[in-house]
């Protein structure tokens, strides 16, 4: 980036957010054209020059909990305040305080059951040591990439292993796979299948929302054909454990379904702590239409995400 430009941007923003200018005020300080201000100032929030923090009085989080629980039936809400909404930011934040979560809940004997993703990578390196006995880290759903995409699954394993003194399980399959006799084949697989009864049956669950756009990390694995991609696009709100559901939380294509590998969206009703970590604008539809439908009994979010799903 020229040295020029980014000058004339960070001075655009002092006049602007410290000294009160209006655009009009700067393009004449500054001798340039208004158009050109507004190019500047957008530039210096996009490269981070400017960092804009908003402190909201009215979000309470001890009261956008107690209302998150009463309103989805949930056994715990974790509300987090966050300085920006923001997708790093938010997943910073939202992984350290579920890390902190489960910390706090996991005792000797726990078989906890982990997805993959960059929420769940965050929450991994939040993780602190606790002196448990006998606890299992698994894999709940395929995370081999058809691409070169990093899911973080095997340092994602490796950090909850770490933390809770244990081997993790690995599941060693991609999500999706293109026809479900390939599918049925790989679970007949006696050690495969050890694998997903040990998913099933643990006891602590801990999963985010993938959100149906482009750049949402399950789309850049090579798993979909364009004809996916259509009905993916049109119809669903998000995906838990690579399995898409509508704004009902109903799963809403039964071939695709029948052709990914993992925990069903039904067993996860069956946990303990069933703990969904997500927050963020592209995934507020997701996680309504996953806490409506029952997928999770524990939310970790963020407070401007709990607002909106309050609100809906």
């Amino acid at each position: 980036m020229e040295q020029e430009k980014v000058k004339k941007a960070i001075e655009a923003a002092k006049l602007y957010y410290l000294l009160d200018y209006n655009q009009n005020q700067i393009a004449h300080k500054l001798g340039i054209s208004r158009p050109t201000v507004s190019r500047l100032l957008q530039m210096a929030k996009s490269e981070g020059f400017v960092q804009i923090t908003i402190m909201d009085p009215t979000d309470d989080v001890e009261n956008l909990s107690n209302e998150l629980e009463e309103k989805f039936g949930l056994k715990k809400a974790v509300v987090t305040s966050i300085p920006q909404y923001e997708n790093t930011i938010i997943k910073n934040y939202l992984g350290e305080a579920a890390a902190c979560y489960l910390h706090d809940i996991v005792k000797d004997g726990d078989t906890i059951g982990v997805t993959w993703g960059t929420t769940l990578y965050h929450v991994g390196l939040g993780l602190k040591q606790k002196l448990v006995k006998d606890v299992k880290v698994v894999q709940l759903k395929g995370g081999i990439s058809h691409s070169e995409t990093n899911t973080y699954y095997s340092e994602i394993l490796y950090l909850f292993g770490k933390a809770f003194n244990t081997n993790p399980i690995h599941l060693p399959l991609p999500a999706i796979v293109d026809h479900v006799v390939v599918k049925q084949a790989m679970e007949a697989d006696r050690h495969i299948k050890k694998v997903l009864e040990t998913g099933k049956a643990a006891n602590i669950a801990l999963f985010t929302i993938g959100p149906t756009k482009s750049e949402s990390l399950l789309f850049q694995l090579g798993y979909f054909s364009e004809e996916d991609l259509d009905m993916i696009y049109s119809q669903a709100v998000g995906d838990i454990c690579s399995r898409f559901f509508d704004a009902e939380g109903n799963i809403f294509n039964e071939s695709l379904n029948e052709r990914t590998l993992g925990i069903e969206l039904q067993d996860l009703k069956e946990k303990e702590y069933s703990v969904l970590v997500a927050g963020g604008p592209q995934k507020i539809d997701g996680i309504y239409g996953a806490l409506k439908a029952g997928y999770a009994n524990v939310l970790v979010t963020d407070q401007f995400t709990a607002r909106f799903l309050l609100d809906k």
